[in-house]
């Protein structure tokens, strides 16, 4: 009998993985983002800007709240009820519920009313906590998918990474934070973003308020890395009606005429792709300060991750970490 149960058990958990592999691989055809929101009106703008980028039928918004175990759950009457209910669809008002509704009145006022559209509502156990983890997903009839995640995790930082696990995801969003650390200090304690912004495997983009401004400010310094660092952006640009600016630093003037091939090069890959550019920039100085002071007037500044680990990062620095957390715009970091 033990061992029919465990050739069961082995079966059953084959089919599980078979499916999560089948999801996966649907999902790598398609354009998902993850917007983060902490229930301030300000994070909201990582809902707008994902709205904004999810202007065809092949992309997904994922909006998600990330709450403590057991936050203002200890009443025994309603640990018995979430037990049994999901809570993005019972009403209760306990911490993230009501954010996420906010942001759905949010991709609303941007045009995506999901009002009409299918619904399925999911609730899964994590970490012991009576709530665990619900989810609403709409679905449009041209296959297009909203979800409101409401997800429970030890700290907020390490549930956006957990999520990335269950998408994948090619855009994670977050709101700009109170403050950074220096790569030393960040190594040993980094707030929210700066850990997401550092360990996430996909790119991330740190929205600022910059709905107002117009175009990609796309950084370049003429490697491989780099040029599908603004391959992968001008198509977002391109798909959002954004206008591009290529842009790259010579640390000094004998440097300048090499900068100028990098901006040259990559206008030719686009022109191949058929995205126009708008304009070519050049500048001499320090890489980080020149991108954060000519791109400040841009809706988004594009820079390529050097997939550098933290320890790396503080031995070596890190120009992409510089002007996420310098910048007074969005900034995408690509990698």
């Amino acid at each position: 009998m033990v061992f029919k149960r465990s050739i069961l058990s082995d079966r059953q958990e084959a089919a599980v993985q078979k499916t999560l592999q089948n999801l996966r691989t649907q999902r790598r055809n398609r354009f998902r983002i993850l917007a983060c929101i902490d229930g301030s009106e300000e994070s909201l703008v990582t809902v707008r800007l994902a709205a904004r980028f999810s202007v065809q039928d092949n992309c997904d918004l994922i909006v998600l709240y990330v709450r403590p175990i057991d936050s203002g759950l200890q009443s025994g009457g309603i640990q018995i009820r979430l037990a049994r209910q999901n809570m993005l669809e019972a009403g209760f008002e306990i911490p993230g519920v009501s954010h996420l509704k906010e942001a759905l009145e949010v991709l609303k006022q941007e045009g995506i009313d999901v009002s009409g559209w299918p619904k399925e509502a999911q609730r899964s156990d994590a970490w012991g906590d009576p709530a665990g983890d619900n989810k609403l997903e709409f679905r449009s009839p041209e296959g297009r998918v909203v979800v409101l995640k409401l997800k429970t995790a030890p700290d907020v930082a390490n549930g956006i990474l957990d999520q990335y696990e269950l998408g994948p995801y090619n855009l994670i969003i977050l709101g700009e934070p109170s403050r950074w650390r220096a790569e030393f200090m960040a190594f040993f304690d980094s707030g929210i973003v700066q850990t997401v912004t550092t360990m996430a495997p996909c790119s991330v983009l740190v929205a600022r308020n910059s709905l107002a401004r117009h175009g990609f400010f796309i950084c370049t310094d003429g490697s491989s890395r780099s040029m599908q660092a603004v391959r992968r952006a001008a198509v977002l640009a391109d798909v959002t009606g954004e206008p591009i600016t290529l842009f790259s630093v010579a640390d000094s003037p004998a440097g300048k005429p090499a900068a100028e091939e990098a901006v040259a090069n990559a206008k030719a890959l686009l022109k191949a792709m058929k995205i126009h550019v708008a304009d070519t920039r050049v500048a001499i100085g320090k890489p980080a300060e020149e991108i954060v002071e000519c791109g400040s007037l841009y809706k988004v500044i594009v820079v390529t991750d050097e997939g550098r680990s933290r320890l790396q990062r503080v031995i070596r620095g890190s120009t992409a970490t510089d002007v996420v957390r310098k910048a007074r715009t969005s900034v995408l970091d690509v990698r």
